[in-house]
């Protein structure tokens, strides 16, 4: 039997954590970021991070076990959790406030059930009296091992919001000590401290703090009962104040670590949200770690002899389309694991299907293909919850250029808006320029340019500035949307062809005179486009491109009236036409992108309007028109 070779042994991992955690992928293969150490160091509780940007893979890989030197408790919500938490709410307390009593609830019982184990297999058979309250507390209350987080919730919102705690192992008596609490949330509140303080006192009596790591509370997933409603926002800002409380209720002994969709936490708006800034850790993937992370992979599952060279040298193609591999695949992506793992396993079963032992640069190309399209799906259903109507504004990009400017979505948007709000009425104020721009901005569809470079969301950046015009459709996009050149020019095809036998005659000199015009026309674009700095690179390119096919082909015609063994002269006038229907194609293309000329600098616009003085002036010429030079008014 032959064995595998390198490429069909390749795998780079699943979409989700949890698989590659079970089949060993993630452990082998997990790379260890700035995320991940602040984290583990206890510098950061809240790891935000778009959809595949890795938290769950720090979750998983800490619930692990090796994964942190002490216990850990992940909490993942479901929808009968969720909903029981959302429906939480105690007379004389906001709603958030209310939810973040649920929180603390389930995180102090949790911690409880582990010092009642905790203690046992660590401390030994004499346990302090305040571990063997716990445990009769958890029994007086059936809270035993295995309760799932919704039957928590459950059992919590009925005893917070009826006195319903059984709180007499900490010799607590409800009638008695809750009589000055006068209204429900005040005696859930005063319930919850009490349970809370003697949770606290036995962490002091077993001096864990000192002698243990924290029990880790792991909480990830909340995009699973998250709606965009206010009762599901207020879950979320319940959980960011119940957990930043932990490090408050039981210092040294419990952290939580909450990590969450970057969507999410985004569109929450509380009065202590400013508090929690030094608690954030938002997830960046530049493209350097990207590369780091692809060669972990490829070693997990080939083996750690394959060394960065093998990799993008030998496994992969040197180059695709003239740029280095690893460049080219990760700026056609967006910045996250989930994404470039997509990516280069698509490549990988290109080739495996292709039956090559390599990738080719045709199997990257073709993978990317399908992947713009994956990926161009794949977002409007990540903000299909805050943006429902995204698919459709994603659409409106299709067939056109990938530089996009506010004027240029100005126009887009006027055709279809009255669409748009009869099919999303409620979302109406979304559909303006300017609501549209900061949505495809925040999600990463478009991009911002900044002097020589397009920034797009994501990292640590400035965010967008209203007196920025000028944004690029992602990499990632413009296969699905066909959108691969900057400004969609047509691109020049030949004009010259043999007059026919029985045609009139042309003079010899009109045609040198009108083919010279031609050329003429050519140098003076050319050097005009040469210090059009505000022209896009890609753009400024393609017209260089289109325009010396042109002069090209008029300089052999000048060098070569005939055609082959004397063929009859070449149609001048037929070039000179075909020349000047190119120009003004090219100028209305410019015309209509929306660029702007800034300033300092030759941009767009000018290169218009100098494509539309040549075309007018060979045309006069080609008419016959005195002084039809095509010189005049000349900016170049």
């Amino acid at each position: 039997m032959t064995e595998p070779s390198v490429v069909e042994r390749l795998y780079f991992g699943h979409d989700e954590a949890e698989q590659d955690m079970a089949n060993g992928l993630l452990r082998a293969g997990f790379l260890q970021t700035a995320a991940y150490d602040a984290a583990v160091s206890g510098r950061k509780m809240l790891i935000i991070g778009r959809k595949g940007s890795g938290k769950s893979a720090i979750c998983v890989h800490l619930g692990a076990e090796g994964g942190h030197a002490g216990a850990t408790v992940t909490i993942t919500p479901d929808d009968a959790a969720g909903d029981e938490i959302r429906r939480f709410e105690l007379q004389g307390l906001a709603g958030d406030t209310a939810k973040s009593l649920m929180w603390r609830y389930v995180f102090a019982l949790h911690a409880a059930r582990h010092l009642t184990e905790h203690a046992r297999k660590t401390h030994g058979r004499r346990e302090p009296d305040a571990v063997k309250d716990l445990r009769k507390f958890l029994r007086d209350n059936g809270e035993l091992p295995g309760t799932r987080l919704a039957d928590f919730a459950a059992q919590g919102r009925e005893r917070l919001q009826t006195n319903g705690l059984q709180l007499g192992a900490f010799g607590f008596q409800i009638g008695v000590d809750l009589g000055h609490a006068v209204t429900e949330g005040a005696r859930a509140v005063r319930q919850l401290e009490v349970l809370e303080d003697h949770v606290a006192l036995a962490f002091r009596e077993l001096d864990c703090a000192r002698t243990h790591p924290p029990l880790l509370l792991l909480v990830d997933q909340l995009e699973k009962v998250w709606s965009g409603e206010a009762d599901a926002n207020s879950m979320v800002i319940g959980l960011l104040l119940a957990a930043k409380d932990v490090a408050v209720k039981y210092p040294g002994a419990v952290r939580c670590l909450v990590f969450l969709r970057s969507d999410i936490y985004d569109s929450l708006t509380f009065g202590e949200g400013d508090k929690f800034r030094s608690y954030e850790m938002r997830i960046d993937w530049p493209v350097p770690q990207l590369r780091r992370l692809a060669l972990s992979r490829a070693q997990a599952s080939v083996g750690p002899g394959l060394g960065e060279t093998d990799l993008w040298q030998g496994v992969f193609p040197r180059r695709v389309e003239g740029e280095e591999t690893a460049s080219y695949l990760f700026t056609r992506t967006l910045p996250r694991p989930r994404d470039a793992i997509q990516y280069l396993n698509l490549c990988r079963d290109r080739a495996v299907h292709n039956g090559r032992t390599q990738i080719t640069e045709s199997d990257v190309m073709e993978a990317g293909r399908q992947f713009s399209v994956w990926k161009l799906q794949d977002l409007a259903q990540e903000y299909l919850v805050a943006h429902p109507f995204l698919d459709s504004l994603l659409g409106l990009f299709g067939n056109g250029g990938y530089v996009v400017t506010r004027a240029s979505l100005g126009s887009l948007l006027a055709q279809a808006r009255g669409d748009l709000e009869r099919r999303f009425p409620a979302y109406s104020e979304s559909f303006t320029p300017e609501a549209v721009i900061d949505i495809l901005y925040t999600v990463g569809f478009l991009g911002v340019r900044r002097g020589d470079e397009v920034v797009y969301a994501g990292g640590f950046d400035r965010p967008l500035q209203a007196d920025e015009k000028e944004f690029q459709i992602h990499p990632c996009f413009r296969e699905a949307l066909r959108t691969q050149d900057a400004v969609p020019l047509t691109p020049y095809s030949p004009a010259l062809r043999v007059r026919p036998l029985n045609s009139g005659f042309t003079p010899p000199r009109r045609d040198f005179d009108l083919l010279r015009a031609v050329a003429a026309a050519c140098d003076r674009l050319l050097r005009l486009i040469a210090r059009a700095s505000g022209l896009p690179s890609e753009t400024r390119h393609d017209l260089v491109q289109h325009l010396q096919r042109l002069r090209h082909e008029t300089a052999d015609a000048l060098d070569d009236p005939t055609g082959p063994s004397g063929a009859p002269l070449q149609d001048a006038e037929g070039h000179v036409a075909g020349a000047v229907a190119h120009l003004r194609v090219w100028s209305t293309a410019l015309q209509e992108c929306g660029l702007e000329d800034q300033a300092q600098e030759l941009g767009a616009q000018a290169v218009a309007r100098e494509l539309t003085i040549q075309a007018t002036g060979l045309n006069a010429r080609l008419g016959g028109l005195s002084g039809g030079t095509g010189e005049a008014g000349s900016s170049a």
